[in-house]
């Protein structure tokens, strides 16, 4: 098993620009030309998974299982983004961040995200038991 304890305070970024493509209208998550709270929850896991990727040995990855995100303020077309996570505890296969994210004037977000460590390979297996037959 990984032990990533040691890495509690590890940080991880993920800039992006709004654009017409992650706005709410776009994703279908609200009728406004303003960043999509679904765009915001991925640009979240980015971050958190950045911060302990590197970590983690070949064949290992994490997975996003819970978020609690507070969409604090809305961001308009064309403005710079950037979603932190913090590694905040670590249990085993669990880990568990503080995440917060800012557009150019302001705290737009911030919650926690919660994230396990799995085998990539043994994870995609349980995934093709799933497929429907007859799908690639």
């Amino acid at each position: 098993m990984v032990e990533l304890e040691h890495l509690v305070g590890a940080m991880g970024y993920a800039p992006s620009v709004v654009s017409t493509e992650n706005t709410a209208i776009t994703m279908g998550s609200g009728a406004l030309p303003v960043l999509a709270t679904p765009a915001l929850v991925a640009l979240v896991e980015h971050a958190a998974a950045s911060a302990v990727t590197s970590y983690l040995p070949p064949g290992m990855t994490t997975v996003g299982t819970n978020i609690h995100l507070r969409h604090l303020a809305a961001t308009p077309i064309g403005h710079n983004v950037q979603a932190e996570a913090v590694l905040v505890s670590v249990s085993g296969r669990r880990l568990e961040f503080k995440v917060t994210a800012y557009d150019e004037r302001e705290k737009i977000a911030e919650g926690v995200h919660e994230r396990f460590i799995v085998d990539a390979e043994r994870f995609m297996a349980k995934m093709a038991d799933k497929k429907p037959k007859g799908l690639p």
